[in-house]
């Protein structure tokens, strides 16, 4: 611009910032961004550099992989004993299932988590995915429990190991979660005694600890049912897995019905919306967008706290574990068993969790911060 107020230059203008990419700027921008962020980097790879060493000699070099108890207890104060894995593995991973049968909690187990990942798919986003759900569920069961076209009956006594902990925790959390949104649009409700029944029924349960629903569901109930009429165990903790669950995600439901504005409440009913369609179309999207992270933060813990079903003499995969080290000549390496199982864990509840920041970027599209 010159000197004199009436003229002006315009100034030339310049490229467009280019986008940064590759390694180095990934490194930067997300390992060494400041000195606070580079001082924690140093630290965690100077804890790696100490740590990793001898947990790979522990963990792979010295360890042994085949079933050979002597050789186990040769090396075990140098290497990892995963022969434990090797000869106890079957036990662990099915419980006391039959054995000669175990193909079929392999096949039903193989069914279930393909209905998961079809589910978390986009284009199985239809109505028929809720035949399929109750398809798949009902031929878990029946090869599980078998006693038609020549499978032999096996009692849910006998099931176990990770069908049981697939079975608990795919079937409390799918349950689950339509009672909660009930529950939570209930304790909103302008009725007294829906809205009383709902506050009584989530205090109630969020009370008590998940062994006490559990021991009540197993041992006290069947002291109140009729002569003579029994209901199966599994039953019984499938439906007080389920309640528990139902009673921390109304909550969780709940936080986020109270984010959404009022005015949109009220602009629904000036347009002669009603209250379901006000609920399905406008208030619940924008509730379970707002908790989507609480929300597989209660799927999480109910898939995790299936291991509490020992106290009913339910064998899930821990439960399995215990009956694998029950034999003493593999006691001694529990801490492997142990590993194991938690690798077990630690996939599942990684898969949720990664797929929950998936959803959260495709729901929250327009609203994000990047």
């Amino acid at each position: 611009m010159s000197a004199d107020p009436a003229t002006f230059q315009l100034i030339a203008s310049r490229p467009a910032p280019g986008a940064r990419r590759g390694v180095v700027e990934v490194l930067r921008r997300n390992l060494f961004d400041g000195w606070g962020n580079t001082l924690a980097t140093l630290l965690v790879l100077a804890v790696l550099a100490w740590a990793l060493p001898p947990l790979l000699r522990w963990g792979v070099v010295e360890a042994v992989f085949r079933p050979d108890n002597a050789a186990c207890r040769a090396a075990a104060e140098i290497g990892a004993c995963w022969g434990v894995v090797a000869e106890k593995g079957r036990l662990i991973i099915f419980g006391r299932y039959p054995y000669a049968e175990q193909w079929r909690p392999l096949l039903a187990c193989s069914l279930l988590i393909g209905l998961l990942v079809a589910s978390c798919l986009k284009p199985f986003w239809r109505r028929g995915l809720i035949v399929l759900w109750v398809v798949v569920l009902t031929a878990f069961v029946a090869l599980m429990r078998g006693g038609f076209g020549g499978l032999s009956e096996v009692e849910s006594s006998q099931w176990g190991g990770f069908p049981l902990t697939l079975l608990l925790s795919t079937v409390s959390i799918v349950v689950a979660f339509p009672i909660a949104v009930l529950v939570a649009l209930g304790r909103q409700s302008q009725l007294p005694v829906i809205r009383s029944l709902c506050v009584v029924y989530v205090e109630l349960v969020r009370g008590v600890p998940l062994i006490s629903v559990l021991f009540m569901a197993s041992f006290m109930f069947p002291l109140f049912m009729p002569h003579g009429v029994s209901i199966d165990v599994l039953v019984r903790v499938i439906v007080g897995m389920t309640l528990f669950t139902a009673a921390y995600l109304a909550e969780v439901i709940r936080g986020g019905l109270q984010a959404v504005p009022k005015g949109q409440i009220e602009a629904a009913q000036t347009i002669g919306l009603s209250y379901w369609q006000t609920a399905r179309m406008i208030v619940l999207p924008q509730a379970l967008r707002v908790v989507v992270p609480a929300i597989v933060n209660s799927f999480i813990s109910a898939f995790k706290d299936t291991s509490l079903v020992t106290v009913v003499s339910m064998y899930d995969l821990t439960g399995a574990l215990q009956l694998a080290l029950g034999d003493a000549d593999w006691r001694k390496f529990f801490l492997e068993g142990q590993l194991f199982v938690a690798g077990f864990y630690f996939v599942f509840c990684f898969s949720i969790s990664r797929y929950s920041r998936w959803v959260e970027r495709h729901l929250n599209t327009g609203t994000r911060r990047e």
